[in-house]
């Protein structure tokens, strides 16, 4: 058995033996190269009650060359792509030491949920929703968590309603936007998905509504 297998080996037996951390890591493929690590939103953050999966790939120098992690759970997260799940974090690049592990890792992933790094981003559209409008990042961090990590979701807010069908407000939620602005901006014609994907891309929240005229956003309706 080589050192690389005898490491492995050892850290997802160490992982299995503690009860008390909530990090578990499994096989895929009866592969112990190919892993799926796991563990709870933390509290106090708006990925409390959600389950998140994380995809671990063991490189053949390990552990003197880092593991490569993405999360194979959607999450909102300016540090994470909502795309491809892939992750910005400094211990998974030039800060990795071999004396980390793959326990060590998923903790410092999941202590990155509570303090997110939106100057080091690794995706843009997030960081700047989350630096313009902090409770309504919030809000779409909550979402979703309960749609992709199987979370309590958000509170109902009373007084709130909506003429949306429940898919085209979720449309709308997933991308942290407010609905009577795409409603605004549907009314004249446009599309309701190319409203949706202009308004993200501009970030029209929060405070920066004010900062960008309605006549920017027919211009970008109208490319």
């Amino acid at each position: 058995m080589d050192a690389r297998l005898r490491r492995v080996n050892k850290e997802i037996a160490d992982c299995k033996n503690d009860k008390t951390s909530n990090i578990k890591i499994e096989l895929i493929d009866n592969s112990p190269f190919h892993l799926k690590g796991s563990f709870p939103g933390p509290e106090g953050t708006p990925y409390e009650g959600g389950h998140f999966e994380v995809d671990i790939v063991i490189p053949e120098s390990y552990p003197f060359q880092p593991v490569k992690m993405k999360f194979i759970t959607k999450v909102y997260h300016p540090n994470v792509s909502s795309a491809s799940g892939a992750i910005c974090l400094d211990i998974l690049k030039d800060a990795w030491s071999p004396v980390l592990t793959l326990k060590s890792t998923l903790i410092s992933l999941q202590s990155l949920l509570c303090s997110p790094e939106p100057n080091d981003p690794q995706d843009a559209e997030v960081a700047k929703h989350y630096t313009t409008s902090k409770s309504s990042f919030e809000d779409t961090a909550v979402y979703w968590t309960q749609i992709y990590a199987g979370g309590p979701g958000p509170k109902e807010k009373k007084g709130k309603s909506s003429s949306a069908k429940p898919d085209e407000r979720d449309e709308v939620a997933i991308a942290g936007l407010e609905e009577a602005h795409v409603n605004q901006f549907a009314s004249l014609g446009f599309p309701r998905s190319k409203v949706i994907d202009v308004l993200r891309r501009l970030n029209y929240r929060g405070a920066n509504v004010a900062k960008i005229t309605e006549d920017r956003v027919v211009e970008e309706l109208l490319k």
